[in-house]
């Protein structure tokens, strides 16, 4: 049976929550990410995402040199576990209309970064990711 663990990026880097928004712009530019985790003190608290900063933060006027990635991050994070089925994971990102979750392991440590793109290779969640793309299209 296919797990997250088995279809996940386990290569994930996280932000510092007081690193600028030009240093999460960089490092999105460098691992060609979308998303990037935002973390303080050993613990993730929220994500950053490209549209946080290319819409957002721009909209809001905001200097990328001194905005820090805590003042545009979402401070929820959604998160699936790295021995879920596949499925299960699109189910929650149907569910809250995003594109990636985090992967943690039971202990709720970072494993890993799991992208809609990730499922719609697998059975039963190709049909949920093409569900997920749809509600995500809609929210925007």
């Amino acid at each position: 049976m296919i797990r997250v663990n088995d279809v996940m990026s386990k290569h994930v880097e996280v932000i510092d929550a007081a690193a600028t928004v030009r240093e999460a712009a960089k490092k999105m530019r460098d691992l060609d990410s979308g998303a990037l985790p935002v973390g303080e003190n050993d613990r993730l608290i929220g994500m950053v995402t490209d549209r946080d900063i290319a819409v957002n933060s721009t909209a809001e006027g905001h200097d990328a040199s001194s905005t820090q990635a805590r003042d545009i991050m979402h401070p929820r994070v959604v998160y699936c576990f790295d021995d879920q089925e596949p499925a299960e994971a699109a189910e929650t990102r149907k569910k809250h209309k995003i594109r990636c979750t985090v992967a943690v392991n039971r202990d709720k440590r970072l494993a890993g970064i799991c992208w809609l793109g990730d499922l719609v290779s697998e059975g039963e969640a190709k049909d949920i990711a093409s569900e997920v793309c749809v509600n995500v299209a809609q929210t925007h």
